[in-house]
């Protein structure tokens, strides 16, 4: 017979954490659709999706200060943290393909 042991806790999600996620994913998606409409509209940007891009970069941004500092927090989960702060750098690299891409490309 399996043994049912349970984990009590005081830890809980820190809202920084949380905080950096949802600002990761909404960096990520907001970058997804600036480059599928620019492609839907045969690479022809408009001034709309560069301020787009620039939000996106504030948003990454704080959102990777608001990850480590819910990843110093003692006595929290780390689970959203590190996704907070995964998202926003995949967020910043998009930006900086995106950047690139422009330039030399």
């Amino acid at each position: 017979m399996r043994s049912r042991s349970y984990m009590f806790t005081n830890k809980r999600h820190s809202e920084l954490s949380i905080m950096s996620s949802v600002l990761g994913v909404i960096s990520v998606i907001s970058l997804v659709l600036v480059v599928f409409l620019s492609y839907k509209n045969e690479g022809t940007p408009s001034a709309r999706y560069g301020a787009v891009c620039v939000l996106s970069l504030v948003f990454s941004l704080s959102g990777i200060i608001l990850g480590v500092a819910g990843r110093m927090q003692r006595d929290s989960f780390y689970f959203f943290a590190y996704l907070g702060i995964a998202l926003n750098v995949a967020a910043l690299f998009i930006i900086s393909a995106i950047l690139y891409a422009g330039a030399y490309l």
